[in-house]
């Protein structure tokens, strides 16, 4: 399973495929075999790029990688610096590098939701940095799971999962048609509220108590007319100073998880 790269003759070895994604750093590793170890994501690690420059003082990380490649069967590549630079899409990798294929997200169609849920809509979330901060956040408020729609930036797997601090490869994942999404949770009994400014209650307000089917709209866009006109209920969230521009996606969806949490914990 160990492969020493000693030139640079061997980049064609080293380069990922077309299909293949990057993820950097040895946080997003060990979140991609958490994912995959629970079932979480599909992905399949190919093979680990790690700095040769790093191999004493990162040397716990390194028997920790090489233990994994026995179990999962990749392969672990020793190179130059230089090598990883040309693999990788930022500059935070630290010397590790794990190329995987890519992650296909489930459909809500086989979804049974748990009884005291708490599952949200990302609707309009266009840069990467801000779907993994969202994700990052939302693991950590106790989310049963995100769905996106099937235009979601998912596909920059690298950056999403750097920026959530690897809680992109350990959050349930789906991928539905917006209106598909909301037929279910109501269908299972779930409370559904959408997120917005106008005619909305405060969400310190309201009731979002388990279980609970949250729409969160873009900052551009909003939320559907369809959905504000047939959801439970419409919150918003208070200001505190006179301000008429939307949070951002991440940040509404952020701050009201965190609501949702303290209202069922």
């Amino acid at each position: 399973m160990l492969q020493k790269c000693a030139n640079r003759k061997m980049k064609s070895d080293i380069a990922p495929a077309n299909l293949d994604c990057v993820l950097e750093g040895m946080i997003s590793f060990r979140s991609v075999v958490e994912g995959i170890r629970s079932g979480v994501n599909n992905r399949k690690i190919k093979k680990v790029l790690f700095d040769e420059k790093k191999v004493r003082s990162l040397s716990r990380h390194l028997s920790y990688i090489k233990a994994m490649s026995y179990e999962m069967g990749f392969e672990l590549v020793i190179c130059p610096s230089l090598e990883i630079e040309k693999v990788a899409v930022g500059n935070t990798h630290g010397g590790i590098v794990t190329v995987c294929s890519k992650r296909s997200l489930p459909s809500l169609s086989a979804l049974i939701p748990e009884k005291n849920g708490f599952y949200m809509l990302l609707d309009g979330i266009e840069d990467p940095y801000n779907l993994g901060c969202s994700l990052r956040s939302l693991y950590a408020a106790g989310v049963s799971g995100v769905v996106l729609p099937p235009k979601n930036r998912m596909d920059a797997a690298g950056i999403v999962c750097r920026s959530s601090a690897g809680a992109a490869e350990l959050m349930p994942v789906f991928e539905a048609d917006p209106k598909e999404a909301f037929g279910l949770f109501k269908n299972y009994g779930y409370k559904v509220v959408c997120a917005d400014k106008d005619n909305a209650v405060s969400a310190w307000e309201s009731d979002l108590s388990y279980p609970i089917f949250i729409i969160v709209g873009g900052e551009k866009r909003g939320i559907s007319p369809y959905f504000l006109q047939n959801a439970d209920s419409i919150v918003k969230i208070n200001y505190k100073r006179e301000f008429n521009a939307a949070l951002s996606t991440a940040s509404a969806a952020s701050v009201l998880a965190f609501e949702i949490l303290r209202q069922n914990s």
